[in-house]
């Protein structure tokens, strides 16, 4: 049963970011200059669950003033590196792989 409800999430994810209702976490940081999107997510409140997460692992990489904001959008790179004028697209991960 827990295949199921694991597929039935993943199809409603994907449904909801191709209409661009799914949840994204952005965060945009000061030093270096870029911008992060994590997700897609069902709900605010599993994006807002998992932020946490992706703030502290920039924070190791020496991130610098950090903005977190949790929104629908459907961002069309998930890193956008302003100091260098790059776009750089990250492997996805699906944002619901382990949170079962």
């Amino acid at each position: 049963m827990k295949t199921i409800g694991y597929d039935m999430k993943e199809a409603l994810i994907n449904t909801f970011n191709s209409l661009g209702l799914a949840w994204w976490v952005e965060i945009v940081t000061q030093n270096p200059r870029c911008t992060y999107y994590f997700g897609p997510f069902l709900t605010s409140a599993d994006a807002k669950l998992a932020l946490k997460g992706y703030v502290e692992d920039l924070e190791l990489e020496g991130a610098q003033g950090i903005q977190v904001n949790v929104k629908r959008c459907k961002p069309d790179n998930l890193t956008i590196a302003d100091d260098l004028g790059e776009r750089i697209d990250r492997k996805v991960k699906p944002a619901f792989s382990g949170q079962m």
